[in-house]
């Protein structure tokens, strides 16, 4: 067991489920679109946050020493995508057919937790300070990734439950489109949070 096991955990648990982008998107959707159509986005902020945990765990971190410049493009390339994903939040109409079909696809939310500025950082933390080469660490390394896939998964469906909930209140479209000025508010205040 990784002696420092609980420190790592409460980081793991603040960090994963307190509002961020992946959060925000998760409550907008289960609001939206309900639980069955959130999963796509549940197990793409899960498989992908835990795959870049895994790619840091194994050398990536090195990369991120060796190039730190890596880190800023990430996050000027994520800020990018978070704006346009908060346009499309703000401004998505409420019919039929946009009921039918959730615009957060799992490739997309796979493939974003590369470029997500808060995930990243928190990755290259968790691993450069609990992970080290020597006898115990492919131990380590498991116990971090384990961890990750946990407080992820946790985290995103418990956030996804939230939306849901929320929707019991939808009772006009006045709501419904107040519930995604405010998601798409939030993620943009998320986005601040890198800058600051």
């Amino acid at each position: 067991m990784h002696p420092e096991i609980l420190s790592i955990s409460l980081f793991w648990f603040v960090t994963a489920y307190t509002p961020g982008p992946n959060n925000v998107v998760a409550s907008y959707s289960g609001f939206n679109f309900g639980i069955k159509k959130t999963i796509p986005h549940i197990l793409g902020v899960t498989l992908g946050f835990t795959s870049l945990v895994i790619f840091l765990s194994i050398g990536l971190i090195n990369v991120f020493k060796l190039f730190p410049i890596i880190q800023t493009v990430i996050r000027y390339l994520g800020t990018l995508f978070l704006i346009y994903l908060a346009y499309k939040i703000a401004f998505s109409t409420i019919s039929n057919e946009t009921q039918k079909e959730n615009p957060v696809k799992f490739i997309e939310t796979f493939l974003f937790q590369y470029l997500n500025p808060k995930g990243v950082t928190v990755a290259i933390i968790v691993v450069s300070t609990y992970v080290e080469l020597g006898v115990n660490y492919f131990s380590y390394a498991t116990q971090i990734v384990v961890l990750a896939f946990l407080f992820s998964i946790t985290s995103i469906t418990l956030w996804t439950f939230v939306g849901k909930f929320l929707r019991k209140f939808a009772t006009n479209d006045k709501f419904i489109k107040f519930f995604n000025y405010v998601m798409s508010v939030l993620l943009l205040l998320s986005i601040i949070t890198f800058y600051i």
